[in-house]
């Protein structure tokens, strides 16, 4: 970070930098260390004082955890939140502390990490997901951040004015509990900055999708309190689980284990006519215990509300030098944690792309194809989450649900069909999380390969570029993920690999980072149908192809300098899915 003297006396330097950064949470903080970790000068300011206290998003995705990996602390986040061999499944109860209806086993963080190692098909992964609160993950990225020397992170800090003048942004931030403004020109501002994003509302972008989507549960007024229940564990009747959810007639609700221990984060849904906005604690008190049909001593840490329903995509993610990303730029309904998981990926995708622009290895065009990129796996993955809320929001409680009675088992066991079918629709979903493309991105060498159905809970690996790679384990016992470069990698297939000459002289000329990654072993020729494929720096397959003939047009493609025609179709066989609770073919 440079600063200049202002010419005018008595106000502090002119902050220039690279990229501003508006939003310390998971968008934000992944950015800066996309940024940081290639050298990139960067401000990051956030009007809160610190990393989230309340505990959001619980659910860290596989392929953020591979994200994480990539820059080399996945196992940090790993040994955060749960204990390692506490059970991470989710359990349907009438009541907490009353009959249980369905549950979904998964594994423990000490059985992921070895279980990953034997599974393939859907959950062949380097990383398996993660039950963790978004605030301890918050509280790593920060840390990582900070460490980068080109990384200036400024919490209590807030953004007030922006203006773009086509060639840089200028900007003022203040501190939030006042304070002389500061200056700041920037090449690029990103507005992670949330829901009620000041980036966006300044660029005058409106959302598209739909709102207001009202449920029973997981639709309308949500209330939550994050909380501590040393004595839950006392009228809990069955095994514990990570995620708790109440169906009843009279109060509907999920809780997720912070800590494993006592901590908790509790939602409920609001009835008609309730409004919690003035609630006291002691309402707080009795809400509780209408989800958990008991009386426990709780020690209340915070609560408010929050409104489920939302499908939400903004209707561009780039206006001229400034961008959004996270929950600027999409909301969910917090089902299947999509929202915090596709955040993330926001930032990997603007991150070196950034990167390669400020330092002139690609034209300002490659930035383009961020927007192309993202919104549509922002569509797409809302309306996963929106299909996962009508699962669970959708099903009526009958008050018979409770009765002692054959017609109350009766109730019950259709209650756990319909609640052990919407679990693994829900939180078993290797397709989601792992298929997601960018077919049709102006800088992916598309193949015109056949490519399997997008569908939840199974995936089909495939090559084809525009996707994640086929991920594998090597003879030797380490993951295929962990010899990409951190930039570009040529893999090259096979015991008899052509020649990668003309792709190195092309990316020396074009001042690309690439590495070649030389393989022998044959199955990863057959996994990837190519002997040659070109990873992306944030791992992504651009080209594969059987000879480096056109190296130097591809190589163009790939960073946006031109256009480039996609060669002919490689057709894709099927594979068999993995179910992860099982581990055995579906």
């Amino acid at each position: 970070m440079t600063a200049t003297p202002r010419p005018a006396a008595g106000h502090p330097p002119l902050i220039a930098t690279d990229v501003l950064i508006a939003g310390g949470g998971p968008c934000g903080l992944m950015l800066a260390n996309e940024l940081g970790r290639r050298g990139i000068r960067c401000l990051l300011v956030d009007a809160k004082p610190g990393t989230a206290f309340n505990p959001q998003a619980n659910a860290t995705q596989a392929r953020t955890m591979e994200h994480f990996r990539r820059l080399g602390f996945a196992h940090e986040i790993r040994a955060l939140g749960l204990p390692a061999d506490h059970p991470t499944d989710i359990a349907y109860f009438t009541r907490f502390a009353g009959h249980e209806l369905a549950r979904i086993s998964l594994p423990t963080a000490a059985e992921a990490a070895v279980k990953v190692k034997t599974m393939t098909g859907s959950w062949s992964a380097a990383e398996l997901p993660h039950r963790v609160s978004q605030k301890f993950v918050e509280q790593a990225l920060r840390r990582h951040a900070q460490a980068w020397p080109s990384a200036d992170v400024r919490y209590g800090w807030r953004l007030e004015r922006f203006s773009d003048d086509g060639e840089s942004v200028s900007a003022t931030v203040r501190p939030s509990e006042g304070g002389p403004a500061q200056d700041v020109v920037a090449k690029f501002l990103i507005g992670a900055d949330g829901a009620r994003s000041l980036v966006r509302q300044q660029l005058g972008i409106e959302w598209g999708g739909v709102s207001g989507i009202q449920r029973e549960f997981m639709g309308g007024k949500m209330f939550a309190i994050y909380l501590r229940a040393p004595r839950f564990f006392d009228v809990l009747r069955h095994s514990k689980a990570w995620m708790y959810v109440a169906v009843n007639h009279e109060r509907r609700a999920f809780m997720a284990s912070v800590d494993g221990v006592s901590e908790y984060a509790f939602h409920a849904a609001l009835r008609p006519g309730e409004d919690a906005e003035g609630w006291t604690e002691a309402d707080a008190r009795r809400v509780f215990a209408e989800a958990l049909g008991a009386d426990v001593p709780i020690e209340i840490l915070s609560m408010g509300t929050w409104l489920a329903g939302h499908a939400l995509v903004a209707q561009r993610f780039q206006k001229g030098r400034v961008f959004i990303a996270g929950d600027a730029a999409h909301l969910f309904t917090p089902t299947g944690g999509l929202g915090y998981n596709t955040a993330v990926e926001d930032a990997v995708n603007l991150g070196w792309k950034l990167a390669s622009v400020i330092r002139g290895q690609a034209p300002l065009a490659l930035l383009d194809s961020y927007e192309a990129e993202r919104r549509p796996l922002a569509e797409r993955n809302t309306g996963y989450a929106r299909k996962f809320a009508d699962s669970v929001g959708l099903f009526a409680a009958k008050p018979e649900l409770e009765e002692a009675s054959q017609r109350g088992d009766a109730e019950r066991k259709l209650a756990g069909l319909h609640f052990d079918a919407h679990a693994r629709l829900e939180f078993n979903i290797p397709g989601v999380t792992f298929g997601g493309r960018y077919d049709a991105s102006p800088i992916i060498v598309g193949d015109g390969a056949a490519l399997p159905p997008d569908e939840p809970n199974a995936y089909t690996s495939t090559a084809s570029p525009g996707g994640r790679p086929p991920h594998a384990w090597l003879d030797d016992g380490r993951s295929l993920f962990d010899l990409f470069h951190t930039e570009w990698t040529l893999l090259a297939l096979g015991p008899d690999s052509p020649a990668t000459e003309a792709f190195e002289a092309a990316a020396r000329k074009l001042e690309m980072d690439l590495r070649v990654v030389r393989l022998a072993q044959p199955s990863l020729r057959e996994l990837y149908e190519a002997p040659l494929a070109l990873i992306r720096p944030d791992q992504i397959v651009a080209w594969r192809g059987a000879a480096a003939d056109d190296a130097a047009s591809v190589l163009s493609r790939v960073t946006a300098r031109s256009p480039a025609a996609a060669p002919s179709a490689t057709p894709t066989p099927s594979r068999t899915p993995v179910d992860l609770t099982r581990g055995t073919p579906a």
